[in-house]
């Protein structure tokens, strides 16, 4: 039905063969659609006075929006379909053509066709892309700045307002304080060591539509460290979950007088720090700031390493050195850290510790005491004690007593003195428990055991070893002596009867 304008057919130019009187009577035609209307809808009755076959006459509509015409009888309709649809978004707010009438191939008439096209609420909002993505903030950034600033579009022209929603993963860190401006706040401080980045959901509604058409975009924002952090010491021990602040450790190692141009090794761990702020990693500077003793402990700026440069002689009192140790940032040595370093001089370590026994002999009268000391022979108190000949006197203060496997019933002293859960024994009970002495200095040891009976309530511990050898002796001896007469006794039967056996058979 619809083809190029020429004579007895329409289409681009649409035209209507009419034979009728003159071209009179018509007008130009203003009207209105909704977008998104039907084909076929009625736009206008023509005003032509002719009438269909009396004369030679015809209709044509031309000019750029004529193929959204056509002509039924003097009726003009919509030529609309279902992949080409009205829409004003696309199409623009008017359409324009022009109707021409001939009348035996002449131009009798001209009238001009003007459809407004009405815009109907069709198109939810739109974000522009380049104001969703690529979101870095500073963890400096002060709170109630605006971060940056979101853009929904409406093809309609609708107003737009916008939502945090607050069921999103961190929606306590922004607001929006003017809900049309899509200005993002920061509602609560940022902080790079906890979290690294955060999430938000934001809504662009319409306003001033019944539909309310909406939109949504989940903005994810980078955090940016910021110089807020001191550098710290490692290991980082918090000083409470989930507070990125740390309890400088304690370093401590061993030397002796002899060693010297010597790197040292640190207990729990080489003396290293890191810059608090792990997003810029500053470099950092190291240096003694006290203890250093003229010279002899000297510390590498970079890696913190302290080295020995020379020998700590005999006539130097002091046994232990502590310096204290100092690391700052690079380009800002107002921000700093200080840490305790404890050296101790150990002495030459010729012998290892020994016990003078390899069994000791204990005892513990029962009784509801909750707690009593291990006894020996003599109600003397048990002190188990290893002597050191690296020392004058025998008495190494760096042993340390402990009791292999651990016991519930018998603990140990730093003196060597047992204590019993004398509550917890029953008379008669006997434990053979190990007790061994250490050298914190050489990490050498040595052992001993301890044999320990529970007497009686009331009983006297034994006045010596030799006594009580002597008790199980005696009756060892009178033992053995019956058994030895009542042998003497059965030979001398024997040989009395056979001697009478013998007289009697002469």
């Amino acid at each position: 039905m619809l083809r190029p304008c020429s004579l007895l057919l329409w289409q681009v130019v649409v035209y209507h063969n009419v034979t009728a009187g003159p071209c009179g009577g018509g007008s130009d035609i203003f009207a209105a659609l909704r977008e998104n209307s039907p084909m076929g809808q009625f736009i206008s009755e023509l005003g032509l006075t002719a009438e269909p076959g009396a004369n030679s006459l015809r209709l044509c509509v031309s000019g750029d929006d004529a193929a959204w015409f056509y002509l039924e009888g003097r009726t003009l309709r919509l030529n609309a379909s279902d992949p080409r649809v009205l829409d004003r978004e696309a199409q623009g707010p008017m359409l324009i053509a022009e109707l021409t009438c001939y009348q035996d191939d002449v131009i009798r008439s001209k009238f001009r066709i003007l459809v407004e096209i009405l815009n109907e609420n069709d198109n939810r909002p739109k974000f522009v892309k380049e104001t969703i993505h690529g979101f870095t903030v500073s963890e400096l950034t002060a709170v109630n700045s605006v971060l940056f600033t979101v853009k929904a579009v409406d093809a309609d022209g609708d107003m737009i307002s916008y939502i945090i929603d607050p069921s999103s993963r961190d929606p306590h860190f922004f607001r929006i304080d003017l809900p049309n401006s899509g200005k993002i706040v920061l509602n609560k401080h940022l902080d790079y060591e906890t979290r690294t980045q955060v999430q938000v959901l934001i809504w662009a509604q319409e306003v001033n539509t019944e539909e309310k058409f909406n939109t949504s975009v989940v903005l994810t924002v980078n955090i940016e460290d910021g110089d807020d952090q001191y550098p710290h010491f490692l290991p980082c021990t918090p000083i409470s979950p989930g507070v990125p602040v740390c309890v400088s450790p304690s370093y401590s190692t061993n030397i002796s007088r002899k060693q010297q141009d010597l790197v040292l090794k640190f207990s729990p761990g080489p003396i290293r720090a890191e810059d608090g702020d792990r997003g810029i990693n500053t470099p950092l500077i190291y240096s003694i700031l006290s203890g250093g003793d003229q010279s002899r402990f000297v510390i590498n700026n970079r890696t913190g390493e302290i080295q020995l440069t020379r020998a700590v002689p005999l006539r130097h009192q002091e046994k232990t050195f502590t310096l204290s140790v100092m690391v700052c940032q690079k380009d800002d040595r107002l921000k700093y850290s200080v840490v305790s370093v404890l050296i101790r001089v150990l002495s030459e370590n010729a012998f290892p510790p020994v016990f003078n026994r390899t069994t000791f002999k204990g005892f513990i009268v029962q009784s509801l005491s909750p707690a009593s000391i291990v006894t020996t022979y003599g109600n003397q108190v048990l002190q188990i004690q290893a002597s050191d000949r690296d020392f004058s006197d025998g008495l190494n203060p760096n042993i340390h007593y402990s009791i292999l496997p651990p016991s519930e019933l018998y603990q140990v002293t730093n003196g060597g003195v047992l204590i019993a859960r004398t509550d917890r024994l029953h008379a008669f009970d006997r434990r053979i428990i190990r007790v061994v002495a250490r050298d914190e200095e050489s990490g050498e040891e040595v052992s001993a055991s301890v044999d320990i009976e529970v007497l009686q309530t009331g009983q006297s511990v034994p006045r010596g070893a030799v006594t009580e050898q002597q008790m199980f002796g005696n009756v060892d001896s009178r033992l053995a002596v019956g058994i030895i007469a009542m042998i003497l006794l059965l030979f001398l039967s024997a040989v009395v009867f056979l001697m009478l056996r013998a007289v009697k058979g002469r």
